[in-house]
């Protein structure tokens, strides 16, 4: 009986933490302001634990299950992504960035640099500017 005890309990506390966490919690609705559309972006951390035990009643031949479940959850803005037409910025908003997560937040500044060198040096290569002596 316990193992089905066990069962009900962790599927009622993820059933809840499902309807309370989902993809719109980590990417958040876009809002927009003039020609400028935000999205919050959110760190979720969650929590979980279980446990139960079998029982043996007074009439004997029964067991009798008891357990309980509980479950944490945290949500925490972390950055806005920003589109501005074809411009896309990410906006961190926790100061205490890791370099992996800063390296990651410049992704699409250095992706438009280095596609403008790319489109300077095809414009050379096509229009190559020769000196007259």
């Amino acid at each position: 009986m316990g193992e089905n005890g066990i069962k009900g309990i962790i599927d009622v506390t993820m059933d809840k933490i499902r309807a309370m966490v989902d993809a719109d919690t980590i990417i958040g609705n876009p809002f927009v302001v003039g020609d400028i559309t935000v999205l919050p972006v959110s760190k979720v951390t969650f929590g979980l634990a279980t446990g139960g035990s079998d029982f043996p009643s007074k009439q004997g031949n029964m067991q009798l299950f008891g357990g309980g479940g509980g479950a944490g959850v945290s949500i925490s803005p972390v950055a806005f992504i920003v589109i501005n037409g074809s411009d896309v910025k990410l906006l961190q908003i926790d100061k205490n960035v890791t370099a992996a997560e800063k390296a990651v937040a410049l992704m699409p500044e250095l992706f438009d640099k280095i596609t403008a060198l790319f489109k300077k040096d095809k414009k050379k290569e096509s229009n190559p500017q020769t000196e007259e002596i």
